[in-house]
């Protein structure tokens, strides 16, 4: 999973009826997770965090409201952009768990706003719950673990069906 051309990018679809929400506004949610050493990979230039070199562990991308038919809601409240004070609790396992490679390096808040704006304003969730729902997704995913389960370790070359079936098999979740 890190390394020359190895490209993971997770996407679970979670549905509305989850234990997150319950929103007409949306019919699902994608939770995107990333493989940080890919995302370095696909990318021209990419910076460690001013917080640090990330963990071997995926990262999140985003938790992100969609539809059945194929379209998103996105940029729903102009008005609202991140108040950092609202997750100021949450900051320990935003720097661990999500994670900007995006030059020049930051701490993560320039993402982060980028994504409330984008997609947590779309969603019926204040800025502390869809931050901690996002977190609390990653934890209950387990990613990494389930794919060591699997015999799939970083530094080796995987199929893409075995991964899917290792993520399946451990999270109960379709790909």
């Amino acid at each position: 999973m890190e390394g020359k051309g190895s490209i993971l990018i997770i996407l679970f679809v979670l549905y509305s009826q989850s234990f997150l929400c319950s929103s007409q506004d949306f019919d699902f949610f994608y939770f995107v997770q990333q493989w940080p050493a890919s995302y370095c990979d696909t990318r021209r230039s990419c910076c460690y965090p001013t917080t640090g070199k990330p963990n071997e562990d995926f990262s999140i991308h985003g938790l992100w409201p969609n539809y059945n038919n194929g379209k998103w809601p996105q940029n729903c409240d102009a008005a609202s952009s991140l108040d950092i004070s609202q997750i100021s609790d949450l900051m320990k396992g935003m720097e661990k768990d999500w994670v900007t490679l995006a030059c020049p390096s930051g701490d993560g808040t320039k993402f982060w706003g980028h994504e409330w704006e984008k997609h947590g304003t779309c969603t019926s969730l204040d800025e502390h719950a869809y931050f901690e729902s996002a977190l609390d997704l990653k934890n209950k995913a387990n990613l990494l673990q389930h794919l060591k389960h699997a015999g799939i370790h970083p530094g080796n070359f995987f199929t893409m069906e075995s991964i899917k079936r290792a993520i399946k098999e451990g999270c109960n979740t379709p790909c």
